[in-house]
């Protein structure tokens, strides 16, 4: 075994300037307080010897508290070792309890949101702890039984490095914040959103070749204590700030809308969508969209709601930073799809309305065929059933069958207008 005293873990303190801290892969610690003119050796007091010093990482809350990852697998030993100070290295406690004795670690991180919340990277995979390293918890979840390389956190989200299997990224730790502020003997617990972007494009699952993007919407997590899907009703509900329902997603809906609950935690991502406009059956369009219009940046609301009980949280709406629109844009956008999705929105009803008329005439016709005392009302229900048809057909092209169908019949309003809102 050849060791060559190589620095091998580094950082600088978040909090203090000058206070550096290094680890060699020959199992010895150096402090600094003044920019590197002086050096301290730091190395924790029964610590064996020849470790390689894995990772360092100086909390972001404590400019004495400091984290250390050593190894010692390459001579055989997989124990865990991790250790951390207060006081710049003076003293140092071991922090493995709950790590399995053969899971040895290669790095450890400190969440910057929440003290006390410390993430650990083994040759099998993750561990988390929310006392500050005085326990440890397997933190798998669905992640391969892999070697953790290293570890960061940037916007609320743990970056995973494997070895062998990709990077992984758990999106969203606000969860985890939030979690212990709780309490459990609640029967609703509803968690407040992480901040959304408004961006387009959506989630690619399954794929054997590329990775899978966070869910594009609002990701809404909730905890349901007990659950019977017979008795109980549950629904979420989304609210812009003057408190106008923009929708709800109910576990009584059969398809449309539709709330999938089961009891303890539960997850659904809300597309930013609002009510899309009133729809035909058999309906086919020519490159039209009938859906609402997307949210504006901003702030909401929403409430989870379970036989008559209910909690808010509110949360935030972000603009897309690659966005060329300004909010002012994106409001006009808004607005127009709106009016848009209104006007079709009436003439669809109308059809409705005109098809349900249409039937009780025909109805009409069939009972009353060839009974000369009824024969003025006859001639008007054909008549009226004429006027109906000729206006139907004006809004809607109603000769189209299959999707083919609107490339030999001219497109008529409706269409054209939920082509104003494909784009």
């Amino acid at each position: 075994m050849e060791y060559y005293c190589t620095i091998f873990a580094a950082q600088e303190s978040p909090l203090k300037e000058g206070l550096l801290w290094v680890g060699s892969d020959d199992g010895l610690i150096h402090v600094t307080q003044d920019g590197g003119k002086n050096w301290t050796n730091v190395t924790p007091k029964g610590m064996p010897d020849w470790m390689m010093i894995n990772s360092i990482e100086p909390s972001v809350f404590n400019a004495g508290t400091c984290y250390v990852a050593g190894t010692k697998y390459k001579t055989g030993d997989f124990t865990p070792y991790l250790y951390k100070t207060t006081n710049y290295g003076k003293s140092w406690t071991k922090i493995t309890n709950g790590i399995a004795p053969e899971h040895f670690t290669r790095v450890l991180r400190e969440d910057p949101k929440r003290k006390g919340l410390l993430y650990a990277g083994t040759e099998t995979g993750m561990y988390i702890s929310f006392d500050d390293g005085k326990n440890w918890k397997p933190f798998q979840l669905n992640l391969p039984t892999v070697p953790i390389t290293d570890l960061t956190i940037k916007n609320n989200s743990i970056i995973v490095a494997t070895q062998g299997r990709s990077l992984w990224i758990l999106d969203d730790l606000t969860v985890l914040h939030q979690l212990y502020d709780l309490k459990y003997s609640n029967q609703l617990i509803l968690f407040k959103p992480k901040d959304a972007y408004r961006m387009r494009g959506g989630t690619l699952k399954n794929s054997k070749t590329s990775g899978t993007n966070h869910p594009n919407g609002v990701v809404t997590y909730f905890n349901i204590k007990d659950f019977d899907e017979q008795k109980d009703t549950v629904s979420l509900t989304y609210f812009n700030m003057k408190g106008d329902t923009i929708k709800t997603f109910n576990t009584t809906n059969k398809k449309k809308d539709k709330l999938e609950v089961k009891k303890g935690a539960n997850q659904f991502v809300w597309d930013m969508m609002y009510e899309g406009t009133e729809k035909l059956e058999g309906m086919i369009l020519w490159w039209a969209s009938l859906d609402g219009p997307k949210a504006v940046p901003g702030s909401y609301k929403v409430t989870l709601n379970k036989n008559g009980e209910s909690v808010s949280q509110p949360f935030t709406i972000l603009a897309d930073p690659r966005a060329e629109s300004d909010l002012a844009d994106m409001q006009a956008q808004f607005n127009f799809i709106k009016d848009v999705n209104n006007t079709m929105d009436k003439a669809h009803k109308t059809i409705k309305k005109i098809r349900n008329i249409n039937k009780q005439l025909l109805a009409f016709e069939k009972q009353y065929k060839g009974d000369n005392t009824v024969k003025d009302l006859l001639d008007k229900a054909k008549a009226l059933q004429k006027d109906f048809k000729s206006i139907e057909e004006a809004l809607y092209q109603t000769k189209n069958k299959s999707a083919q169908d609107p490339l030999n019949f001219p497109i008529r309003l409706t269409n054209k207008l939920g082509h104003l809102n494909a784009w």
